[in-house]
């Protein structure tokens, strides 16, 4: 028999954790509920799963500061993670995606929606891992280092940290200097296939992305934005630092 999927469920309502835990059983899966962001890393230290749900407001901790803890974990950074929060606030939602979530969804939910939700990221979250190419970095990008066996990019001689995301929309910029990426074409290459709950997730992330370059290289912008167009990588960036 194979091995259940564990969910980590960090939600301090009983009853809807409740909830989110029959159907994630229902629908084969292993749930395990956490009602304080304290056990949830505790419990996220022991053993990291396969996917976690956080709720954004938690008694002892916020969400977001949850994710970040989370993130420092060992394994954490490669554990997808999705936020639930009765707020609705298009900010609430930005600030997850800019930190890195997978996704967001707003209480009152559909169980049967969140389930699916769960299946989505965890099959886009599986597919790059099994399928990345291993290649030579383009020359026209000497600032750029391309690891792709270890999912990692160094820029200027620096090691970037970076989400699975924000490698993916990068590797992608610096395979192929100067060319234009639409933002449909990053959802699909990156998170495997556009959805509405990823509307606005590629312009958080190159923002993200922006900020983790420029506090390599201040006076540089190594990512050009077409308005009406997407994205691209700079042709013109020195190839060494002064």
């Amino acid at each position: 028999m194979l091995n259940k999927q564990r969910i980590l469920v960090v939600e301090d309502e009983s009853g809807i954790a409740d909830t989110i835990q029959y159907v994630l059983a229902t629908d084969g899966f292993a749930p395990v509920w956490c009602s304080t962001a304290e056990a949830a890393l505790r419990e996220f230290a022991a053993q990291p799963p396969a996917l976690a749900i956080l709720d954004v407001g938690l008694p002892d901790l916020n969400g977001f500061e949850l994710f970040k803890r989370l993130q420092a974990l060992p394994g954490g950074a490669q554990v997808p993670m999705l936020f639930l929060t009765a707020r609705s606030d298009e900010i609430d939602r930005v600030v997850g995606l800019e930190l890195g979530a997978d996704d967001y969804i707003a209480k009152p939910f559909s169980p049967r929606e969140l389930v699916a939700r769960v299946r989505t990221i965890l099959r886009r979250s599986a597919r790059p891992a099994a399928t990345a190419p291993v290649t030579t970095p383009a020359p026209a990008a000497q600032p750029f280092a391309l690891d792709e066996e270890r999912h990692r990019i160094r820029y200027y001689g620096h090691a970037l940290e970076l989400s699975r995301y924000e490698y993916g929309i990068l590797r992608l910029l610096v395979q192929k200097p100067g060319r234009v990426f639409t933002r449909d074409e990053l959802l699909a290459r990156v998170w495997d296939g556009g959805s509405d709950s990823f509307d606005r997730t590629v312009d958080a992330h190159i923002k993200t992305l922006r900020a983790k370059l420029k506090a390599v290289a201040p006076d540089l912008e190594p990512i050009r934005t077409l308005r009406g167009s997407g994205y691209a990588l700079s042709e013109e960036l020195p190839p060494k630092r002064a």
